[in-house]
């Protein structure tokens, strides 16, 4: 069993950085696909970016490609997401989610475990 815990979330201005940060519990989650998810308002949850158990590949939806950086420490159990030049649209609650298999992938329901979301808030 995995368990992932997501912090890091907060309220910031277009423009600005943030660095969410996903703690997973269980010794099996380094051999894990793992994604970054966001859902907001009256919409359905979307991928965001994806790196696979040893962080060899990596996959990013198109919009947030060359602003946010999904990498991840298995010998601390974390898997990270730095978020740059933040966009109002950017604003949801954004979920960390394990596979359970060693690859990643974009689909939402191949993920086996998710955290319980953080909240990220971008004003204009």
């Amino acid at each position: 069993q995995v368990q992932l815990a997501e912090s890091g979330g907060g309220l910031v201005q277009a423009g600005d950085s943030l660095r969410l940060s996903c703690a997973a519990s269980g010794r099996t989650f380094s051999n894990y696909g793992t994604g970054w998810f966001r859902q907001a308002p009256g919409k359905e949850r979307e991928f965001v970016a994806a790196i696979s158990w040893i962080g060899g590949s990596t996959y990013y939806a198109d919009s947030v490609k060359g602003r946010f950086t999904i990498s991840r420490d298995n010998a601390k159990n974390a898997v990270y997401l730095q978020m740059n030049s933040l966009k109002p649209e950017d604003t949801a609650v954004y979920y960390c989610a394990a596979t359970g298999v060693g690859w990643a992938t974009i689909a939402v329901n191949e993920y086996r475990y998710w955290g319980q979301g953080t909240q990220v808030t971008v004003s204009s």
